[in-house]
């Protein structure tokens, strides 16, 4: 199994990247495992509470729970990953049912940052974007699928998303092996990791 973890600030462009590396590659020997996933359940909390929860910071994820997911597909056994939603900034009682791939991409605006889970990467990406780029695209995304105005996402740029950008995941770069600039629009990265990967699919099934 070839694990590769894929980060980069909100709004970078990771999505795209993960989601044209995954075009380039046979369906049945890719799983994807998102970072999002991962938010700690807020449910014992009022919800205007949970709406100022700071999505951004490494202390809003539940790692031990995504390590030991990682860990059981390295192990060939299948995973229920949770589902959160950011509308209610709870977990699902229903889960989605990952089963262990070739190849296991994890992606999320933290996973470098975090020394045990980054352990578990065989190769590890980092997604860079120019910081208006992202932040028209925070903008669009929290309008559209969180239903966030615009008023209140500038202002959450601005108290969080870009403070803890600079603190945590722009540094996590340094730990990256591969850096993509331009997000999603750099074809000629995306086709060399694809080129990685099938190689390694190549190799495995020799």
């Amino acid at each position: 199994m070839l694990v590769i973890g894929i980060a980069g600030g909100t709004g970078s462009g990771k999505t795209t990247v993960v989601r044209k590396i995954v075009h380039n590659l046979p369906s049945d020997q890719v799983a994807v495992i998102s970072q999002d996933a991962y938010y700690k359940d807020m449910s014992h909390i009022p919800l205007q509470d949970r709406q100022e929860m700071n999505f951004d910071h490494p202390n809003a994820i539940e790692w031990p729970l995504l390590i030991q997911d990682l860990n059981k597909l390295r192990k060939g056994k299948p995973i229920e990953q949770p589902i959160y939603s950011y509308l209610t900034c709870t977990r699902s009682k229903d889960s989605v049912t990952i089963h262990p791939k070739k190849v296991v991409i994890v992606e999320g605006i933290l996973v470098l940052t975090n020394k045990a889970l980054r352990e578990l990467f065989d190769v590890k990406v980092f997604v860079q974007a120019d910081a208006d780029d992202r932040l028209i695209r925070v903008i669009t995304r929290d309008i559209e699928e969180r239903g966030r105005s615009v008023e209140a996402t500038i202002e959450r740029y601005h108290s969080t998303v870009k403070p803890m950008h600079v603190e945590f995941i722009e540094p996590s770069k340094t730990f990256a092996d591969i850096i993509i600039p331009q997000g999603g629009n750099n074809r000629v990265a995306i086709d060399i990791l694809s080129k990685i990967v099938r190689m390694n699919l190549t190799e495995s099934n020799a």
